[in-house]
């Protein structure tokens, strides 16, 4: 803290100046500083600058990059259900094309050549249900071909443990809700298609003039109720992937919410009010220019000392 001090006549220290000097030498400073906070728009450039807030800000962006990675995780497993979601869309709407040709099969008017055809156009739609269940692929993996499952880290909490959700989609998984208990979309290699027990989507092609097969009028009934059965599996698998995608949305909207939240409390402690670093530059301006006269002064008052010298 400068002092005005008297005995200005001693001239071979010159106190007066010094004050000037330093004073002079802090507005310089908190001219440069408020000059940096203006350039930067931030008015913590450095740990010095607020050693508690420095700290703080770090903490919130540590935490803000987490949550950025889990909204990325979340962001890839709505890929993936949505993926999958609209495969079984698909796949639903073959095997009702299929329970629809078995229909029209069992209508009285159908001759045995009629049965033969409706039973190899079924054939058609059960490989391309196999074309979709090889082809619904995600990160270089195979979706629902029953032996997918993956977790997702959609979140940490206050001591960086790992919060995850699951999306199992493997043919033994218990929330299909499949009494069955064993969900198998491969139709051409699975004897229980869709965990419907004996119902095999390859005995569609082998219905031929001799042999109805499934299209016989004693088990084609049987086909139709497995068929109708098959439906109701595989829109339960849907619903539970829907339930899987109703959670990721939930979570995508509090990760983007929290990381708002973040992003403003770093603002409020990191950033600079540029009206209130402004306005301090400008004293901080005005006060420089007082020392820089006050200095000229002071430097000049031994001068008038110097006349007691003279003869």
């Amino acid at each position: 803290m400068p002092f005005g001090i008297g005995g200005n006549s001693r001239i071979r220290t010159n106190i007066s100046a010094l004050n000037a000097y330093n004073s002079l030498e802090v507005s310089n400073r908190d001219i440069s500083n408020r000059q940096l906070r203006l350039s930067t728009g931030k008015r913590i450039n450095n740990a010095a600058d607020d050693v508690a807030g420095y700290i703080t800000s770090r903490a919130l962006k540590a935490r803000n990059g987490a949550l950025s990675a889990s909204l990325k995780a979340v962001g890839d497993a709505q890929n993936t259900s949505y993926i999958i979601m609209d495969s079984l869309e698909n796949i639903a709407n073959l095997v009702e094309d299929i329970k629809n040709s078995t229909a029209s099969a069992t209508s009285g008017v159908q001759g045995t050549a009629e049965k033969v055809a409706l039973a190899k156009a079924a054939s058609r739609m059960v490989s391309q249900i196999q074309t979709i269940v090889d082809s619904t692929v995600f990160g270089g993996r195979q979706l629902i071909d029953g032996g997918f499952s993956a977790e997702f880290v959609i979140a940490t909490n206050a001591v960086n443990n790992l919060i995850t959700l699951a999306l199992d989609m493997t043919t033994s998984n218990e929330d299909f809700n499949v009494s069955k208990g064993d969900f198998n979309l491969n139709s051409t290699s699975v004897t229980d298609f869709a965990g419907i027990t004996s119902l095999d989507m390859n005995k569609f092609d082998e219905v031929t003039a001799e042999n109805l097969g499934i299209f016989d009028s004693s088990v084609i009934g049987l086909t139709l109720v497995s068929l109708a059965s098959a439906i109701e599996n595989i829109n339960k698998v849907a619903s539970y992937v829907g339930g899987v995608v109703n959670r990721l949305i939930s979570q995508e909207e509090a990760l983007k919410g929290q990381m708002t939240n973040y992003k403003a409390a770093i603002s409020r402690i990191e950033d600079s009010d540029i009206a209130l670093e402004q306005l301090e530059l400008v004293k901080s301006q005005f006060l420089q220019n007082a020392s820089l006269t006050s200095l000229a002064q002071a430097n000049s008052n031994p001068q008038s000392f110097l006349q007691l010298l003279q003869s």
